[in-house]
């Protein structure tokens, strides 16, 4: 199972003990959970070894913290004030993604957390909109997605990780190119849960959404095309 901080955007509902953020994410399950495969990949990605980075929706700061570990100057956004208390290492910012202008551009945006995969358009666009005017000229854009085989292959599970038990149920597909599920977590006798929506991008769509933005498509960084790499287009 995938998970993400935000784990998709839109009509997302959340349950369970401490702070539940306007997306449906528990603080304190996110607070639990350690980077994973995520930061190297970033790092791989990036034009330079101390490229600065700006990551939108932080959350925690798990993929932000160890990016500032391994050398970046490291910008975490969050509209979560409670998320952001547990940064560490990067400079925290608290706002929306959605229109955010902070006047400055980075090396590198990173957009995780499945955003990209927002049921609305207008959400999706707005994100990457504020990469695009957040990233250098000779920068890149790093996207985490599902990937449109994903959306068929998907079953409800359970599986564990570090002593955390995931659990995805509640799978349904209510329209074409939608799906819908909830997420638990346990993590010893604490419980929360996450309901959301994604959104299918076919290669072509994202091209699309992508160049809508004024950004250009450059490569996989996975084989499973969960992570995507993107450039500023030619002016």
């Amino acid at each position: 199972m995938t998970m993400g901080r935000g784990d998709l955007y839109g009509a997302n509902q959340g349950t369970g003990p401490g702070v539940i953020t306007p997306d449906g994410c528990a603080v304190e399950f996110y607070a639990l959970v350690p980077p994973r495969q995520e930061p190297e990949i970033v790092h791989a990605a990036a034009p330079s070894a101390q490229a600065s980075v700006l990551e939108l929706g932080a959350g925690t700061g798990r993929i932000s913290d160890a990016l500032a570990e391994l050398g970046h100057p490291v910008v975490a956004v969050d509209e979560s004030p409670e998320m952001l208390a547990h940064v560490q290492h990067a400079e925290p910012v608290c706002a929306q993604i959605q229109g955010l202008a902070l006047g400055r551009r980075f090396d590198l945006v990173l957009l995780a957390s499945h955003l990209i995969n927002a049921p609305d358009e207008s959400v999706r666009r707005a994100f990457l909109e504020t990469c695009a005017r957040h990233v250098s000229r000779d920068g890149c854009v790093i996207i985490q997605q599902h990937p449109p085989a994903w959306f068929t292959s998907v079953a409800e599970s359970e599986n564990e990780s570090g002593g955390i038990i995931f659990r995805l149920r509640n799978l349904s597909r209510p329209a074409p190119g939608l799906l819908s599920a909830t997420v638990e977590y346990q993590a010893g006798d604490r419980v929360w849960t996450q309901s959301f929506t994604a959104a299918r991008l076919e290669e072509p769509a994202l091209r699309t959404a992508l160049a809508g933005a004024g950004l250009t498509f450059d490569r996989y960084l996975t084989d499973d095309h969960h992570w995507l790499r993107a450039e500023p287009a030619e002016p």
